[in-house]
């Protein structure tokens, strides 16, 4: 994977992983704009993530274990949460199936 396409995924994973924040954090305290602006990321997520030109299923198999790195990372470092074994264990096993789709042959 190039150097481009991983600051993309990561630019994706962070708007989406922020936009599904901005959602939650809208329901949960009655916000509207909240909702708004997440949709918004949300939306650009979607654009961001198509700049890179794999096909959809690579595309979307390898940026999934990228989502889902971020994903925990960020409940477990912005929110605070404490992220069990079994996550973590979750986790390796979607980020191994990221490095299988990537670098298997066609």
């Amino acid at each position: 994977m190039t150097l481009v396409a991983w600051m993309i995924f990561l630019a994706a994973a962070i708007l989406e992983v922020a936009g599904d924040a901005m959602v939650r954090k809208g329901l949960r305290g009655g916000h509207a704009l909240f909702i708004v602006a997440g949709f918004l990321m949300l939306g650009c997520y979607g654009l961001v993530v198509n700049m890179v030109k794999w096909d959809f299923s690579k595309l979307l198999g390898v940026y999934v274990s990228i989502f889902a790195l971020i994903s925990i990372l960020a409940g477990r470092y912005i929110f605070q949460e404490t992220i069990p074994l079994s996550t973590w264990l979750g986790l390796s096993v979607i980020m191994l199936g990221g490095f299988i789709i990537q670098f298997s042959p066609r």
